[in-house]
């Protein structure tokens, strides 16, 4: 299987994980102290949500074309705002208010970790597949503050942690189209921290086959990596088999504002993006802090 992220830019997953980085983003630019930003599985950067791989599947309609249609509280909407922002920046005015005014394009989590750093912070982006990681090249521009690596995820967290900054923030997305991939995130999310144990983590995960979903978090709790938060998200109250159903993040080190806003912002979304109009949040936590 050849995963191509083009099918599901702006889907309902991309607009959970994608407000879950901003706040973390916005909290670590509170502090003048430069930090660093590791996006293992980068992607493209930049999506065409009017090309033929997007029109086909069309689930950003469901997912970021929903949220720019609803409407919201003003607590919600200054939560959501940096990053909404954002993606108004890549459309024209208006874009994907209405049918009128269909939105174009979607920024994937590199663009959003580069509108949402300072001149004294450094972004790495990790990306193997070369058409994609040529496509990510030119989204980034000639930023001298970003480095597109063609490096392998799991290595990446070997060789450029810890950051010589001492606070960053790494992003662990894999596509999800080999077996074992829970593991490998887990286990390198274990190597990861004793590195670099002060580092904030966000590991995006899907809600589709429960039992290995249970065996991953088992696995972190195992682990014993102390302030563990668990983020799930499902569009439906009944579960299929090998269908979608939700998705998750697992944040470790989170900001200690993050887990009331995304109660607050994430209940919003729910409706919003669920497929029976309900939805459902958990926040929980796999392991406290000590």
């Amino acid at each position: 299987m050849n995963y191509r992220h083009s099918f599901h830019a702006g889907n309902f997953a991309d607009v959970v994980k994608h407000v879950v980085l901003a706040r973390i983003l916005a909290y670590l630019g509170q502090k003048d102290a430069p930090f660093r930003v590791l996006d293992t599985h980068a992607g493209a950067g930049l999506y065409d949500l009017q090309g033929e791989d997007a029109r086909r599947t069309g689930e950003w309609e469901a997912g970021i074309g929903a949220v720019l249609r609803a409407e919201f509280s003003p607590a919600v909407r200054e939560l959501l705002a940096p990053w909404r922002a954002l993606v108004a920046e890549f459309n024209p005015p208006g874009a994907g208010t209405d049918d009128a005014h269909p939105l174009g394009r979607y920024p994937g989590s590199p663009l959003i970790a580069q509108a949402l750093t300072r001149p004294q912070d450094r972004l790495l982006f990790c990306e193997t597949e070369p058409g994609v990681r040529r496509a990510l090249e030119e989204a980034v521009g000639r930023d001298a503050r970003a480095k597109v690596l063609p490096m392998d995820a799991w290595q990446a967290l070997g060789a450029h942690l810890p950051p010589k900054e001492r606070r960053g923030l790494v992003l662990i997305d894999p596509p999800f189209e080999q077996p074992g991939e829970f593991h490998r995130m887990a286990e390198g999310l274990e190597n990861a921290h004793k590195r670099f144990a002060t580092g904030i983590y966000a590991l995006w995960y899907p809600i589709k086959d429960v039992r290995a979903v249970d065996a991953f978090r088992r696995e972190l709790e195992r682990a014993h990596i102390p302030k563990t938060l668990n983020i799930q998200f499902d569009i439906r109250s009944v579960r299929q088999a090998d269908t979608l159903s939700g998705c998750g993040m697992v944040v470790v080190n989170p900001p200690f504002t993050l887990a009331d806003e995304l109660r607050t912002v994430l209940s919003a979304l729910a409706p919003v993006l669920a497929s029976d109009g309900v939805g459902r949040v958990r926040l929980s936590w796999l392991i406290p802090e000590r």
